[in-house]
């Protein structure tokens, strides 16, 4: 009994510690299995009655075991409990597993509140009106704890700021719209044949199909210095003299190669064009030389309004006349021999790379050559022109008395650009003379050819090394190809049959590699010459198909790496392609320098 009444104890408390709901549900549960328990014992007696047959020590092991039988009840649990997880829970749980860190910045260090990370913006209200009704066209406080009003004044119009800007404005978008043409289909190309060469990779045209441009032969191309876009093309005098503004008149084109549709200036003058360039520091001012000796200075910042204009084709054209010429100077001081060649000349010196050739400081200017004497043209602000000749620098002093004898003709001119002090000049007996501006005395004063004496040979091309050492070509008319230093009077390397024969009638260095330079000779053919590669035969030759190329030069952009190299060609016929050089020849070696400073120092 107390036993039970433990148990009885036990099943109480745990019945308290159960909630209400469940407790009742449990004691229905256990007043069923009590009723169960009762029926079976009083049904019991009945069933021993009736079964006679079963033996009597069965009966009495089952009503001793059917008493101990009964059914008791356990309160239940949970095996396993596992709330949904949200999300954020589960970006931590997967944390860590994919190379992330998490890290967090706190602004406003001194601000502790909660929901305040960034200091608060200030802000201020500002108003304006333009075009303005009266004097003040905008106005607001000047700060935020400033409610007064304070107004600005209408700003003053720099009316030639806002030329500039325009016209540099409109000139973008002229070249964007004209990039945009070319990409479909320019109507100047639609009669055209023109192909790539086997020498490059791609190619175009400029417009020269213009009215005032048919049958005129190109005798002169010249690329900008500075901008490398900028090109000029000389067009001598119409084959058929006609009426009107342009009869017997030179035509000077400025090109800007990105905008090939038309040119972009037309200079006009009475005397026929030999040479000209584009000053050394803008391309703002155009040199040109003449065959009576005349020296012309065309300034393009001049406006339109001030030449004359012509109404061809429905478009209104500009012809600009020389802004200053030598034709007005006395016969006194003038010359009239036919200036041969004009060159630009930098106004700065690089110290470091004159290689022990003495140097000064000097003015802008551009120097050209009459066949007799040395002129130059110092340029002394931006409108004033002053023109001296420098007598002391007859070409007859330059040279022996040997020499002299021979009277040699003067044909072409060149300055060395790390020390534009020296300069050399190159004449019809096959020598290259060697001069200075300021210092009287020069060594080696002739550069020579490997053999020995005289001969009747003209120096047609000289082009300087454009990366810095003492460095120059000559090209002759026998087709010999020369390549001299500034401190030795006989030649590092010297081709003789490089051309069979024919002349050269133009010469250039690769822009963008030192080894290479390219050669054009009398029959239209193109000369490729990679030093690193051959030294003693070019790498590549080009014949110019079914027109004859009357002269030649490159177009580059030294100071980028993507290698753009480009041959402006002028044929007799008064087209000017562009020539895409393939990239092996165009792209810049590593140390190519190097490389072709140690080749060069075998060969001395």
């Amino acid at each position: 009994d107390e036993d039970k009444s433990g148990e009885e104890r036990d099943a109480e408390e745990n019945l308290r510690e159960i909630p209400f709901s469940r407790t009742s549900e449990i004691e229905e549960i256990q007043r069923a299995i009590s009723a169960e328990n009762d029926r079976i014992c009083t049904s019991l007696p009945k069933k021993i009655e009736n079964v006679k047959k079963e033996p009597i020590m069965g009966i009495k092991r089952s009503a001793e075991l059917l008493p101990l039988i009964d059914l008791d009840f356990s309160v239940s649990f949970s095996l396993l409990d596992l709330p949904p997880v949200n999300e954020y829970d589960m970006y931590i749980r997967n944390f860590g597993k994919m190379n992330t860190k998490q890290a967090y910045v706190q602004c406003n260090e001194d601000n502790l509140e909660r929901d305040i990370q960034t200091e608060e913006v200030e802000t201020l209200e500002k108003w304006t009106q333009h075009p303005g009704e009266s004097a003040l066209v905008s106005g607001g406080p000047t700060n935020s704890q400033d409610m007064s009003v304070n107004g600005a004044l209408t700003p003053k119009i720099d009316s030639r700021r806002l030329a500039n800007f325009l016209q540099s404005a409109c000139q973008v978008i002229a070249v964007l719209l004209e990039e945009d043409q070319v990409a479909t289909q320019p109507r100047w190309k639609l009669g055209s044949r023109q192909t790539s060469l086997s020498i490059s990779d791609s190619c175009f045209q400029l417009n020269t199909n213009q009215p005032f441009l048919h049958g005129r032969k190109i005798s002169c191309l010249y690329v900008s210095q500075v901008q490398r876009q900028t090109l000029l093309s000389v067009h001598g005098l119409p084959e058929k003299a006609g009426d009107g503004l342009l009869n017997r008149k030179s035509i000077i084109c400025v090109w800007n190669i990105w905008q090939p549709s038309s040119p972009q200036k037309i200079l006009i003058c009475d005397s026929e064009v030999i040479c000209c360039c584009l000053s050394p520091t803008k391309t703002t001012l155009v040199f040109a030389g003449t065959i009576d000796g005349s020296l012309l200075v065309w300034d393009l910042r001049e406006d339109s309004r001030m030449h004359p204009h012509m109404m061809i084709s429905e478009t209104d054209w500009t012809f600009r006349v020389p802004t200053f010429s030598t034709d007005g100077i006395l016969n006194s001081v003038n010359h009239t021999s036919p200036i041969l060649a004009v060159e630009p000349v930098s106004t700065s010196l690089y110290t470091d790379q004159n290689y022990g050739l003495s140097g000064v400081s000097y003015q802008e200017g551009v120097h050209f050559i009459s066949g007799v004497s040395v002129c130059t043209c110092i340029a002394l602000g931006d409108n004033v022109l002053y023109l001296c000749h420098v007598l002391s620098l007859c070409f007859p002093s330059l040279f022996p008395k040997d020499v002299r004898q021979r009277m040699p003709q003067t044909l072409t001119i060149k300055f060395l650009s790390s020390n534009p002090n020296h300069f050399i000049v190159g004449t019809n007996i096959g020598l290259v003379g060697h001069g200075t501006r300021h210092d009287l005395k020069v060594l080696p004063k002739l550069f020579r050819p490997q053999e020995n004496g005289l001969r009747s040979i003209s120096i047609n091309a000289i082009d300087f090394f454009p990366f810095g050492k003492p460095l120059f070509l000559v090209g002759c008319s026998d087709g010999s190809i020369r390549l001299h230093q500034m401190t030795s009077e006989y030649p590092l390397m010297q081709w003789n049959d490089s051309t069979n024969g024919q002349p050269v009638i133009a010469l250039q260095w690769a822009l963008t590699r030192p080894a290479v330079f390219f050669v054009l000779d009398a029959s239209s053919n193109i000369y490729i010459w990679d030093l690193l590669e051959n030294d003693l035969l070019p790498v590549a030759k080009q014949t110019i198909p079914s027109e004859n190329v009357v002269t030649m030069t490159l177009l580059g952009e030294p100071e980028k790496a993507n290698g753009l190299l480009g041959i402006a060609l002028a044929k007799e016929c008064g087209q000017i392609d562009i020539q895409y050089v393939k990239k092996k020849w165009a792209l810049p070696q590593p140390e190519e320098s190097e490389k072709l400073h140690l080749l060069l120092l075998q060969s001395f």
